[in-house]
């Protein structure tokens, strides 16, 4: 059916215009329909409404809008995105529509309120969450609440919402979320609230584009990384769940021994044998595989890749997973890692970051392995 399309009356809102809203109101046409909903939203365009004719036009909107055709909906929910006399409960009912429909105003409508956004979070689609998450000026318990959910996708499109109310507290969930997702990661390098301490966090396992994009920003201090490593080891080591671990758990029985060296074979013989392979089985609490796999990786002893997790300091450890492809800025949380693990080792003493290749930290590996420092 073509929809009628209206100049902006000449007339404003006298009792000739009210009555022929009236009039148009009364008619079971679907045309006349059309025309009265364009008509009203011409008239609001051109002047704004008086208070008397609210309840009508709250009335008007409801009922047409509720029965009109998706053009007409989607030409409603443009034009009166953006203003402020609109009837609550019809931009609610937009914001709830298709997606193409409720986009305007769930981006622009002053009439949505912190619940309602909040509400559109829980029940509408997640086409309609990242709406809401790209909506300037998002305040912040709705960006807390976008967060709290923990849904990737919305939390990227908030991360990239550079006008969002965001808390320090907020961004530190961010960054802590952007280790397991990896889209959070470049618009958090760019955000204008990453301060200096995320910053060294994120640092760890951005890849190398993006750290380039952080060091840009902020100094990046391997000493001052290096400390944070250390005490984020202490504080899990700490713990009771950690204190209390037996020293038994460093060694599976022979049958998952067997099988995670299996896996390492296979994987090695197939050409697949990745660094990565380290992080995942750090990640899975299996630290045999972890063991195996170093050793694999680097044509490393058991021997020698044992000595080195337990060793009084974490230069060893650090050598070889130089050697074997990992990137020194990995290391740190990897050791966070080793260390739940096993118990705290390697010990407390640190590791030097010197820029090196992998043959270099191969060889220095090697050389530092022939008279081991066991604690």
């Amino acid at each position: 059916m073509p929809v009628v399309q209206l100049e902006p009356p000449r007339d404003a809102w006298d009792d000739r215009t009210v009555s022929q809203l009236l009039t148009l109101a009364q008619s079971r046409s679907a045309e006349d329909r059309q025309r009265l909903l364009l008509k009203v939203t011409s008239l609001c365009e051109a002047t704004r409404p008086p208070a008397e004719v609210g309840p009508l036009l709250s009335d008007i909107f409801l009922t047409l809008a509720a029965q009109a055709e998706r053009d007409i909906r989607l030409a409603l929910s443009e034009r009166i995105a953006g203003v402020d006399w609109a009837p609550p409960a019809l931009i609610n009912m937009l914001a709830l529509d298709e997606i193409e429909i409720a986009r305007p105003v769930i981006t622009s409508s002053p009439l949505l309120k912190d619940a309602d956004l909040i509400r559109l979070l829980i029940e509408a689609t997640l086409e309609h969450q990242i709406a809401v998450a790209r909506r300037p000026q998002l305040s912040r318990p709705v960006a807390d609440t976008i967060i709290d959910r923990g849904e990737a996708v919305t939390m990227t499109a908030l991360a990239s919402n550079r006008s969002a109310d965001i808390s320090e507290d907020a961004m530190r969930k961010l960054v802590d979320h952007s280790r397991r997702i990896a889209g959070l990661r470049a618009p958090l390098t760019r955000h204008p609230r990453l301060n200096e301490q995320l910053a060294q966090q994120l640092y760890q396992w951005v890849g190398q584009a993006l750290r380039q994009s952080i060091g840009e920003r902020f100094r990046i201090d391997d000493a001052q990384l290096n400390a944070a490593v250390q005490q984020a080891a202490a504080k899990a080591v700490g713990s009771p769940e950690w204190r209390t671990a037996p020293t038994s758990r460093l060694v599976e029985d022979r049958e998952r021994s067997d099988m995670e060296r299996r896996l390492v074979d296979k994987l090695q013989a197939a050409g697949q044998l990745r660094p990565g392979l380290l992080v995942r089985a750090l990640r899975e609490q299996r630290f045999e595989l972890f063991e195996q796999a170093l050793a694999a990786l680097g044509g490393f002893s058991d021997a020698q890749v044992h000595h080195a997790v337990r060793a009084p300091t974490a230069e060893p450890l650090y050598l070889a997973c130089i050697a074997v492809g990992v990137d020194k800025a990995v290391f740190a949380s990897l050791l966070v890692e080793v260390r739940k693990l096993s118990g705290g080792m390697p010990a407390g003493g640190g590791w030097t970051a010197t820029p090196m290749n992998a043959h270099s930290a191969s060889r220095a590996f090697r050389q530092m392995m022939e008279k081991p420092a066991i604690v």
